[in-house]
């Protein structure tokens, strides 16, 4: 046992490391190319940001299979090439901006992609930290309800601040101190996260009661859909007091996605789906910002010189890149607003093609499907719901970005994971990513060997009596 066990934490950290080291060719090869379409040559800055995304990657192989030797060798890389990716496109757009600066004879703004290594680097030691801390995962459970109360003055603390430290683009997403920024949400949606892992645990009866029978289908009773509501009427909470469609559905949308893990009943998702269904039409009415929100999805050229010009930019670079792109460095991705936070995806499909934005998604993809696997390989229902909540919040929350971005959905202002600039997102996602580690460590590990019993000569074994069915 003890061979294979050896065996199996060497052939994961030899996959790990081998992945590892072809994310950071692709990065770094994509790097090369935006500096020579841009600049028609290597500067000192791709050495630096190379060699400073080499490390941070070294860093957490080394961290990784020192205390989670047997976690999953596929969850690591796959956000390593994101975030390089993103780094890619950040460093891009700086070098846009520089240009642009240059042609009106403006100094060059600071570079966000130094920044971005920052937030990286501190991402990074948040993964080491939660993989070398939290040696049982399953401990999250014991403080369930203070983390989801956590979660939830974390998720309302901007509405509830004036509009100088929280508003930023219409949105009270934010918490500015000084120079210091941070998006208290994308925190509070893994704390909400290990919240609702511990209650559908702790109340499974209550979610498994039968109701009542309607068109083939088993309905709760009125008085267990308390949960449901409570994240029903915080979601929408959240978008009164914060003005934000995507937090809002994002948090929504995982609960939802949880209960449905927990109980396998589609009664729950229907309803979920119908209280989303009237909260959507009585928000429509009531707030002008969703009103906006729709109008510029519904045609988002009506207004193009104002609330539909974000989005109109962004479907031009989509269509400009057509199938196979116009090569890293070689587009316009500057021209759309916000182009390295909530549309970095359009600046990816403008320059990497559908091919090139379509194999970004399958990243995520296998991403997603490494965690869910691990939620399918737990031994305990907390793993489970935990591991699933994180892959379906990763999920849900890429579907809103890229929707957003495509004009599928209304754009809702969510950041890409990974990819876009800003610390929070990396941050909580770099959190999310070890969560899963720590679990995929959890379920791949083989069980410890139990100890052999001695040998006992039949002349001094103790006589047995059994009774013989008649």
């Amino acid at each position: 046992m003890t061979d294979r066990v050896g065996t199996s934490a060497a052939a994961a950290r030899g996959q790990e490391l081998v992945l590892l080291v072809a994310a950071a060719a692709i990065t770094t090869a994509a790097l090369a190319e935006v500096e020579l379409d841009q600049q028609h040559a290597l500067t000192a800055v791709l050495g630096y940001l190379g060699l400073a995304y080499l490390v941070a990657l070294g860093c957490a192989h080394l961290a990784v299979r020192r205390w989670a030797s047997h976690a999953d060798p596929l969850l690591l890389p796959c956000a390593a090439l994101l975030t390089g990716l993103g780094l890619v496109m950040i460093h891009r757009l700086d070098l846009a901006a520089a240009a642009a600066a240059a042609a009106h004879g403006d100094p060059a703004p600071a570079p966000d992609a130094v920044r971005q290594l920052a937030w990286v680097a501190g991402s990074v030691v948040l993964l080491v930290v939660v993989v070398w801390r939290l040696r049982e995962h399953r401990v999250l459970a014991r403080y369930g309800y203070l983390t989801g109360l956590a979660g939830l003055v974390l998720l309302v603390l901007p509405g509830l601040l004036p509009a100088s430290i929280s508003e930023v683009n219409g949105a009270k997403l934010w918490i500015r101190v000084g120079p210091v920024s941070l998006q208290p949400g994308e925190f509070a949606k893994l704390a909400v996260i290990v919240f609702a892992a511990a209650l559908l645990v702790e109340k499974r009866e209550l979610f498994t009661t039968v109701g009542r029978r309607v068109a083939h289908m088993e309905l709760p009773r009125p008085r267990d859909l308390a949960p449901l509501l409570i994240a029903w009427l915080t979601a929408v909470g959240v978008l009164a007091l914060e003005k934000e469609l995507g937090a809002s559905l994002l948090f929504f949308g995982v609960v939802l996605a949880m209960i449905y893990v927990a109980t396998g009943r589609v009664s729950w998702v229907l309803l979920g789906l119908g209280f989303f269904a009237v909260s959507s039409v009585v928000a429509y009415h009531l707030f002008a910002h969703v009103q906006v929100r729709v109008h510029v999805w519904s045609d988002p050229f009506a207004d193009f010189a104002d609330t539909g010009y974000q989005l109109s930019q962004g479907l031009f670079g989509l269509a400009t890149g057509g199938l196979g792109g116009s090569g890293l460095g070689a587009g316009r991705p500057d021209l759309v607003p916000l182009a390295d936070t909530d549309f970095i995806v359009a600046g990816l499909g403008e320059e990497l093609g559908l091919l090139g934005l379509g194999a970004v998604l399958v990243v995520y993809l296998l991403l997603i499907s490494r965690g869910l696997r691990a939620a399918l390989a737990a031994r305990d229902p907390f793993t489970t719901l935990l591991a699933a909540g994180l892959s379906c919040s990763l999920a849900l929350q890429v579907f809103i970005v890229v929707g957003g971005v495509t004009d599928l959905i209304p754009e809702t202002g969510l950041t890409a994971p990974f990819l876009s600039y800003g610390g929070s997102s990396l941050l909580a996602n770099y959190i999310l990513v070890a969560l899963l580690l720590r679990i995929s460590h959890a379920t791949r590990r083989p069980p410890e060997p139990r100890p052999a019993r001695p040998a006992v000569p039949l002349a001094r074994a103790a006589t047995q009596v059994g009774l013989h069915p008649v």
